[in-house]
């Protein structure tokens, strides 16, 4: 049994040699062995001591304590206490300990330097607190007075908004009466000292669930409801962004740790969320609330409500939704500008009003629950059918549209419901121009499945040819041509399966093209030449013109930055299309064959398609700036940018880079800020896809992770590490290659390095045996992250070296290998190596290493090699300081 006077005399030498680590190994082993008292209060102390030379201030203070409790005179635990005290930024306790120390050593410098700067420091603190205060008096006094001039008012609700944001500030406006003053300053109806009101209080609650609590209550759920339905967007955005901080507090994804009296509070929050709820579904068919109020409840109530992972059983908001909302949502849906009595919209209102009626409808558990939400709204758009009203017929129908942009199987459901596809083609032939909007958009979206699209093909193409045709209202044109446009592409990119006649589709695209650059037609008419160019470009025709055609892209890339984002989805589809960067599926040859012999038929691919014309396409769409379009696309803060919007931009952003010499311009037109493309990136990392699509989001993802720390810290956040490291054990060459790129870059990351030391693991192992695969880009792209990792954690300098017992004869192979890169690199592992012990240094030296440094160290001078003789170079120098080879032999000279 080993000694505890021995082990701490151990640690004692460790400590003097700056081994802290092994030191604390002593000592604890040590405690864990003593029962003399004494002995326990000297090796808590010398602990202590490791501690704070690692700067682990907590244990240094808590062994202090324990050390204090055996000797409550014992000095020098006390000053260590005091130390770590201080670092912790318990100042007061710190200068307690200290005053102790002082008063059992009077004479002692240290002692007293150290009272010195805690007393000043502690002052320091004090004049901060009590200047905060009245800095928010200042700011309040500033914002409440009407001489005060317009930029120092500015200046003040600023400083006030970030004064709050920090969690002693916000304590400081609550505990002043920050929140009656708040309220006076939203009182003045003036919408710069509204909105400042407003983000304050927002800034209050943030990360702080009792006062988030305290807020809503003081200020009224009924007040904040009210300023968000005021019409003006910024209040409207801001008020929902107070709500959403609220309710993240009430489910604890703002909180932070709180200690003492407010660990022991437990808040229940649920009624108050279920009030939130409530509201929010009753401001959906209030006439009062302005369109920006609808829209942000709407997108609080799809982020609230629908659970966030199916995994969860609980479905219960989902479901009080449905019963308390699903009408008012309908309604919302059913809404059309040109009909009378229409409540206030903005242009994205009945969108994500389908949103959510899908994310409600996906939330839903089993059949019963469905058939429940299919009853409701079945009843609701019969309900809502009567031959003596043509208003309540009419809201009937886009309601069915509305469902169809939703929630698909409950729209079908309906359209099967006897007398509604007919009465949405009667609509067409009506005189009335509303008639013929509402039904012309129902039909188009009736269209989307090739059954449906098949009954309107026999029953209304003819009459939607002679609406284009017979029209002279440009928007009843262009619906119809739209409806033309999706029956036209019904066939997909399948050359031999064209709906029209030979040149008809590119009629229709070049019509479209023409309405889509009109500047004289309303943005929300323009919207529906793009959602006719979204079906149209499935034709390669179509897209090599329509790539062509500067003007058209150009307007395409404005209308998609308007406020308007209905129209993401098109634009994003569009360019999917041009891009080609749509699923496709792998046609295998003794498949094609097969079918031509029993004569089915087998899809054929457009001239137009081949690789070369779409590298023109991408080149062009380049040229024309779709990198800052996308970029200002993936930063909508709205429902409507779906996730699966969001991964057809990343199709689109994982073809752009796919040539490397592109990369410098999606650089420069801001293609590095694309932080959102990474999620619908991981996205494709599925098994379920297929391997191209692997391949081409984990190159996507390295591309991002090479460029900045905030990406790669996007990209950890998304857990897309694990699925990466899963693809390096994939048989497929490429995608093993890709994936390990990938990791290259992402072992710069100190919580990716963090992977690697934790104990338990063979990621080093496998990195280690990649580097010895005959792949040169795979031995490069592992090389490149052993010389990383070895480079940023000496531990891991160790752990190599004991991973596999064929680490120097693949560490040989790199240092030996044709490609200078995976040489370079190789010799940096080495160098790494031998810097972090000279154990292993002497290990290298001794193997074959010594002659293969020795031969690169003694080249001469080239620009060519010269990275590779100077890291052999340095290798040899650090042998020599080891003493392992002797000077005199020159070596690299």
């Amino acid at each position: 049994m080993e000694d505890p006077i021995q082990l701490k005399d151990s640690g004692n030498e460790f400590f003097q040699n700056k081994d802290y680590e092994k030191a604390i190994e002593c000592y604890t082993t040590a405690i864990q062995l003593t029962k003399d008292k004494k002995v326990l209060a000297t090796l808590y102390r010398n602990r202590a001591a490791c501690h704070l030379k690692k700067e682990n201030y907590v244990p240094a203070a808590s062994d202090a304590s324990k050390a204090i409790d055996v000797d409550s005179s014992d000095i020098k635990a006390l000053f260590r206490r005091s130390q770590a005290l201080e670092k912790l930024g318990k100042l007061d306790q710190a200068f307690k300990d200290a005053q102790r120390c002082v008063t059992m050593e009077p004479k002692n410098k240290t002692f007293q330097e150290t009272l010195r700067r805690l007393n000043h420091d502690i002052q320091e603190k004090l004049k901060i607190q009590f200047s905060t205060d009245s800095r928010v008096e200042r700011m309040f006094e500033v914002l409440l007075d009407e001489k005060v001039d317009k930029e120092r008012k500015e200046k003040a609700a600023n400083n006030l908004i970030v004064l709050a944001r920090e969690d002693a500030g916000a304590e400081r406006i609550f505990r002043n009466n920050g929140l009656n003053l708040l309220l006076q300053l939203i009182e003045t109806k003036k919408p710069e000292m509204m909105l400042a009101a407003i983000r304050t209080i927002s800034g209050m609650c943030s990360r702080h669930k009792s006062r988030a609590m305290a807020v809503l209550h003081f200020v009224e759920l009924d007040k904040i409801c009210s300023l968000m339905a005021l019409d003006n967007e910024e209040i409207a955005l801001a008020t929902a962004s107070l709500f959403q901080t609220i309710l993240d507090n009430f489910e604890g994804k703002d909180s932070k740790d709180h200690h003492g009296k407010d660990e022991a509070l437990v808040l229940d929050t649920s009624k108050d969320v279920k009030m939130i709820i409530s509201r929010l579904l009753e401001m959906l068919v209030n006439p009062s609330v302005s369109g920006y109020g609808r829209d942000q409840a709407l997108n609080l109530l799809i982020r609230c409500v629908p659970r966030k992972n199916l995994a969860i059983k609980d479905n219960t908001r989902s479901l009080e939704a449905i019963d308390l909302g699903l009408k008012k949502i309908l309604k919302v849906g059913g809404q059309f500008p040109e009909l009378p009595n229409c409540l206030p919209l903005t242009e994205n209102t009945c969108l994500t009003a389908s949103i959510l009626l899908n994310k409600l409808y996906c939330d839903l558990r089993d059949d019963e629950e469905r058939a429940n939400f299919r009853k409701i709204c079945e009843a609701y758009v019969t309900s809502k059918f009567d031959p003596k009203n043509m208003e309540k017929n009419l809201h009937a129908i886009q309601c069915v549209s509305a469902l169809l942009q939703g929630p698909f199987d409950v729209g079908n459901s309906i359209l099967a419901l006897q007398g509604v596809m007919e009465m949405m083609v009667a609509l067409c032939g009506s005189d009335r121009e509303i008639d013929q909007l509402v039904a012309l958009e129902a039909i188009i979206h009736a269209a989307s499945k090739a059954s449906r699209a098949g009954f309107i093909i026999t029953n209304g193409i003819t009459l939607l040819k002679d609406m284009y045709k017979k029209s002279t209202n440009e928007k009843i044109k262009i619906r119809a041509l739209v409806g033309l446009c999706k029956l036209g592409s019904a066939g997909g990119t399948d050359y031999g399966l064209r709906q029209f006649s030979e040149g008809s589709t590119e009629k229709l695209a070049k019509q479209c093209r023409k309405w889509l650059c009109n500047q004289n037609i309303d943005t929300r008419t323009r919207k529906w030449a793009i959602e006719g160019m979204a079906y149209l470009t499935l034709d390669a025709d179509v897209k090599d013109d329509f790539v062509q055609d500067e003007q058209a892209m150009q307007a395409m890339f404005d209308l998609s930055k308007s406020a308007d984002k209905t129209i993401l989805y098109s634009v994003a589809t569009v360019l999917v299309n041009c891009t080609n960067s749509y699923d496709v599926k792998e046609k295998i040859p003794e498949l094609v064959e097969l079918a031509k012999l029993s004569k089915q038929h087998v899809p054929e691919d457009h001239p137009k398609d081949k690789k070369d014309f779409v590298m023109q396409r991408v080149k062009r769409l380049i040229k024309a700036g779709v990198v800052s379009a996308l970029a200002i696309m993936l930063k909508a803060d709205s429902a409507i940018l779906t996730d699966q919007t969001k991964e057809l931009m990343a199709r689109v952003f994982l073809a752009l880079v796919e040539d490397v010499r592109d990369r410098g311009k999606i650089v420069a037109q801001g293609g590095g800020k694309i932080y959102e493309v990474v999620r619908p990136l991981v996205s494709l990392l599925n098994t379920e896809l297929d391997g191209l699509q692997n391949y081409e989001a984990l190159m996507g993802l390295t591309n991002l992770s090479a460029k900045s720390e905030k990406l790669r810290q996007k990209i950890i956040k998304e857990k897309a590490l694990p699925e990466i490291e899963c693809y390096m054990f994939e048989e497929h060459d490429q995608i093993r290659q890709a994936a390990t790129e990938c990791m290259c870059n992402m072992v710069v990351s100190k919580e990716v390095q963090e992977r690697f030391i934790a104990e338990g693991n063979d990621r080093l192992k496998l990195m280690m045996l990649l580097c010895g695969e005959d792949d040169v880009k795979l031995q490069r792209a592992a090389a490149g992250a052993l010389a990383t990792l070895t480079t940023n954690c000496k531990e891991l300098c160790h752990k190599l070296t004991t991973v596999t017992a064929q680490w120097l004869e693949i560490l040989q192979r790199l240092c030996l290998h044709d490609n200078l890169e995976v040489q370079h690199r190789g010799l940096v592992i080495a160098l790494r190596l031998m810097e972090a012990d000279k154990e292993i240094a002497k290990k290298l030296i001794e193997s074959e290493l010594l002659e293969i440094m020795t031969v690169i160290g003694k080249l001469e001078d080239n620009a060519k090699h010269q990275d590779v003789i100077n890291v052999a170079r340095a290798c040899l120098v650090k042998a020599m300081d080891y003493s392992l080879i002797k000077p005199t032999s020159q070596q690299g000279k």
